[in-house]
């Protein structure tokens, strides 16, 4: 018995070690310089990004802007062909010139900055003149709460791929950091603080212009800065410098695109919004996804909940996690225990954080925090849209316990709730990948006489054909059928003058899963459910086609490889097309 007793003593003093190690300085600042290594190491390993949407628009984004492409082509990655492509430019570079272990190392590199400015974040809002509840932990609880941040699901979903949710959200964090370093001045008032406003501005507004869903963060931040404990005046001029800011930054990511967009269809933001903008070639449709958030008043009350016991109702992927539960009900706990003050009126006890005094930037934090969610929850309502809600909402739990519950009993809950919360938010699935390869993409392609004089057609959103298109000629046109694009009568007739101007040959594109390559005529028939599903594409096809006066020669489909990095077979067929009388 005595050599058990000596064996677990041992164990627990090697373990109170380790965590008093974990509190130190050089600890910490050697994790923040691990921390984007690390992160490109993961998403090396990782391989190749097959993601959807990289199938769809951010490999052809980039592509159509740099090769004139836009108004030549129509809409081939359906109606997103038409987002900024600013952002994609990077990866298109990257795996344009370099092997996919160099472009996922410097994509996941990119993504591990924002550990360290979480770090940043945490140091600042607990550690900032060092109040007393945080003396002990200065180094620790930083290096903790940034890696309980970066456990999040959307955030390891997005690890290194191309959807731009992890690289947009450094702009958000980066503004919140600047502020936060900067509070003193920030509250003082005068030019500096100005700069420091709009400069924050600046740097969100940047994401914004990327990728417009940030626009959630900006707004939401800018109202934040209307609860500075200064006065109504110093409030709303801080405000509204930082909107200025942001304006300037949308303008510097954004405005050269809006522009071209203006000039080419009569809408900045087409096909989005042309229910105000009406430009000829789409539908007077706002083209907004609504279909992910809540039905009703008492879902969007519930809906942390809801999504908890099914993610489906916000991610394609199943998700599993409860730290969203967890922050939801500290905030309403928080309101209720103000509430009571305010009714009593009485301040109550202090407790936690509060009784070792208002941590600089906190309350501004929790304001950001709890109106970027609203405003998430009445326009979007994706999960993946809320990267930097994810990084920040363990140190959000951790503050409000403080706020609710004394200090021993709000570190226990935290701490359990938080490591909770990190282990089962640990994904299981991604949004697809590939083995790495010595190229991003290959493609074979046919030789084409006259590409200038001819044509190619896809005719499913599903799975998407538009990262093929860069492959291709780029003087041979492409244009998306019945794509979800919002068509107008104007679209039919772009799509008739488009094939009238060409003399030469037109051809359909076509997924060809499970189909050997090689032409179709005389090639042995694919076993049934092959068979069945590409029955059901060329059926679809030709419904698609006749509503243009075009029909598609089954017998004169050919299919040709295509690979994403190393991976299997993404083949795809070309079909003969002709004008039907």
């Amino acid at each position: 018995m005595n050599v058990v007793t000596r064996a677990f003593s041992r164990v627990d003093a090697g373990v109170l070690r380790l965590w008093d190690g974990l509190d130190r300085a050089r600890l910490l600042r050697l994790a923040m310089w691990a921390g984007p290594f690390v992160a490109g190491l993961v998403s090396m390993a990782l391989g190749q990004d097959a993601n959807w949407d990289l199938r769809n628009y951010h490999w052809y984004n980039p592509y159509a802007f740099l090769n004139d492409k836009i108004g030549f082509d129509l809409n081939p990655g359906q109606f997103q062909s038409y987002f900024n492509p600013t952002i994609d430019l990077l990866y298109y570079g990257l795996a344009s010139h370099f092997p996919t272990r160099v472009t996922g190392f410097v994509m996941g590199f990119l993504h591990g900055f924002n550990f360290v400015l979480l770090v940043l974040i945490v140091r600042q809002v607990l550690g900032a003149g060092e109040p007393a509840a945080f003396a002990t932990t200065r180094y620790r609880l930083p290096l903790l709460l940034g890696v309980a941040g970066c456990m999040g699901f959307s955030f390891l979903t997005q690890l290194g791929n191309t959807m731009g949710d992890n690289l947009t959200s450094l702009t958000v964090l980066g503004a919140i950091a600047l502020l936060l370093r900067q509070w003193p001045q920030l509250l003082a008032g005068g030019a500096r603080a100005a700069l420091i406003a709009a400069l924050a501005g600046l740097i969100i507004g940047a994401g914004t212009g990327l990728k417009l869903t940030n626009a959630n963060y900006a707004l939401a931040l800018c109202l934040a800065l209307l609860t500075l404990r200064v006065s109504l005046w110093r409030r709303f001029s801080t405000a509204f410098v930082f909107g200025l800011g942001t304006l300037a930054g949308i303008g510097a990511t954004a405005g050269h695109w809006y522009w071209l967009m203006w000039t080419q269809f009569g809408n900045p933001l087409f096909p989005q919004f042309n229910n105000i903008f009406k430009a000829p070639l789409a539908s007077p449709i706002a083209v907004a996804d609504m279909g992910w958030v809540p039905k009703s008043a008492l879902e969007a009350l519930l809906w942390p909940f809801i999504f908890t016991f099914n993610s489906k109702r916000v991610i394609e992927l199943p998700m599993t996690q409860i730290i969203w539960p967890l922050v939801y009900i500290a905030f309403l706990a928080l309101i209720a225990q103000r509430l009571r003050r305010l009714w009593l009126a009485a301040p109550g006890p202090a407790t936690g954080i509060v009784a070792a005094g208002e941590a600089p930037g906190a309350r501004l934090l929790l304001v950001f925090f709890a109106l970027s969610y609203l405003i998430w929850l009445k326009l979007f309502g994706i999960y993946r849209y809320m990267v930097p809600l994810e990084l920040l909402a363990p140190l959000v739990l951790w503050l409000l316990l403080h706020r609710l519950c004394s200090l021993p009993v709000a570190r226990a809950i935290g701490a359990w709730c938080i490591v909770l919360s990190a282990i089962a938010g640990l994904p299981r699935v991604d949004w697809g990948h590939h083995y790495n390869g010595e190229k991003s993409f290959t493609v074979q392609v046919p030789a084409f006489a006259e590409p200038e004089q001819s044509m190619v057609f896809t005719v499913h959103g599903d799975p998407p054909m538009s990262w093929l298109v860069p492959s291709f000629p780029n003087r041979l046109a492409f244009a998306a059928l019945g794509s979800g694009f919002p068509e107008s009568p104007a679209f039919a007739e772009r799509v008739a003058r488009m094939v009238a101007a060409r003399r030469g040959p037109l051809f359909v594109m076509i997924t060809a899963g499970g189909l050997p390559l090689g032409p179709r005529r005389g090639a042995p028939a694919p076993d049934a459910d092959t068979e069945q599903r590409q029955r059901r594409l060329y059926d679809a096809g030709h419904k698609i086609l006749q509503r243009y006066r075009l029909t598609f020669d089954e017998a004169s489909c050919v299919v040709y490889d295509a690979r994403f990095g190393g991976g299997a077979s993404d083949a795809y067929q070309l079909c003969e097309a002709g004008r039907l009388p």
